[in-house]
């Protein structure tokens, strides 16, 4: 059995030393910090202080169309909140933390790191560094740029209280998927499928990667994490409208399972050699497969399309200024050909939140 356990679990019983099973009141937080890693779906605007023309940002209409308070984009790749914002509603603070280059350009890095958190969280990223290769912050870096913010903590309020502070604090980290999307399209050019090796050398360097990225933020203070699986990576539209038929690709969500599973044996091993280590395993792929299987269920009547783009399943062009919006945002999973709307993105973090929780591993 893999460990798993849910967020409000975790949280309420490692971190706040509550009773389980019962929820504060939401205007109260239960952690002090938050710091956010990961890729697109966590995001909320350090992609738009990258340079470039190939780095992804969502910096036009019609992302953050329904983002409460503005109706403007900022970096999220979504209509409005995105899953860090949501997961933060969970732990008592308005919206995600802020991201690092928003930060930094306003100049308020410190006190924000102290009072709130940071979010390093990059679109386009991966666990890789060679994952879309210079359009985007890996994982990494993301570390070493928390590392930095450590040290600049430390400075405004000593070594004693940041490190009591993160050690209470929230680390969500949510990537992967980008890497995989990498796999699938070197093995396409080359015109062959992957082999088992093939596929055991990958996730050993997925796996080796994300290791250490987990034991640098242990080493530098971090103690409690959430950590996001890869979801159906074979289920967004670009990826359908390439099947005649729109169905998903099967093989890729199967490698996506296939690295999930390893993870969850990875992070086993890890807290082993890491004393006090703790998190949670949030399952993206089960909760999207069982969505997209009964999306009704759900209230929504498309599963399969995107809300913002063009041509078949709304899969062969950006969202853009000039797209085409679908009637009624709430009713659809996914908000342009990669990413969930707003909506989705609630359902998914509070699943993530309020799931079951499994006993956790003596």
């Amino acid at each position: 059995m893999g460990y798993e356990v849910a967020m409000k679990a975790l949280v309420l019983s490692l971190v706040l030393g509550a009773v389980a099973g019962i929820r504060p009141s939401k205007l109260v937080r239960q952690v002090p910090a938050m710091y956010v890693f990961g890729d697109s779906t966590l995001d909320v605007g350090n992609n738009n202080y990258l340079p470039g023309k190939d780095v992804p940002r969502a910096d036009k209409p019609y992302y953050g169309i329904d983002l409460p308070g503005s109706g403007k984009p900022t970096g999220r790749f979504s209509n409005g909140y995105n899953t860090a914002d949501f997961v933060a509603k969970s732990l008592g603070f308005d919206k995600s933390p802020l991201a690092y280059f928003v930060l930094k350009a306003q100049k308020k890095l410190i006190p924000s790191a102290i009072t709130r958190g940071v979010s390093y969280a990059s679109a386009g990223s991966g666990i890789l560094d060679s994952t879309n290769a210079g359009n985007n912050i890996p994982l990494s870096r993301q570390v070493r740029l928390f590392e930095s913010t450590k040290a600049e903590m430390e400075a405004k309020v000593g070594p004693r209280a940041v490190s009591e502070l993160l050690g209470r604090s929230f680390f969500l980290v949510g990537t992967g998927s980008n890497d995989l999307f990498g796999f699938a399209t070197a093995q396409a050019k080359q015109n062959r499928t992957a082999t088992q090796s093939d596929v055991a050398a990958f996730y050993g360097s997925l796996l080796s990667n994300y290791s250490a990225a987990i034991t640098e933020l242990y080493k530098l203070g971090a103690r409690k994490f959430g950590l996001i699986n890869v979801g159906p990576v074979g289920c967004v539209p670009l990826v359908r409208v390439l099947n005649a038929t729109g169905a998903c690709a099967d093989g890729l969500n199967q490698l996506a399972a296939g690295f999930n599973a390893a993870l969850v044996n990875s992070l086993l091993a890890q807290k082993k050699q890491l004393p006090g280590l703790a998190y949670s395993v949030a399952d993206s792929l089960g909760l999207t497969q069982a969505a997209l299987a009964n999306p009704m269920a759900l209230g929504f009547v498309s599963s399969d399309s995107a809300c913002c783009c063009s041509g078949r399943l709304g899969a062969q062009g950006d969202c853009t200024p000039t797209a085409a919006l679908c009637p009624n945002r709430d009713a659809y999973i996914f908000w342009d050909s990669v990413h969930p709307g707003q909506r989705p993105a609630m359902i998914g973090a509070k699943a993530y939140y309020d799931g079951p929780a499994n006993t956790p591993p003596k």
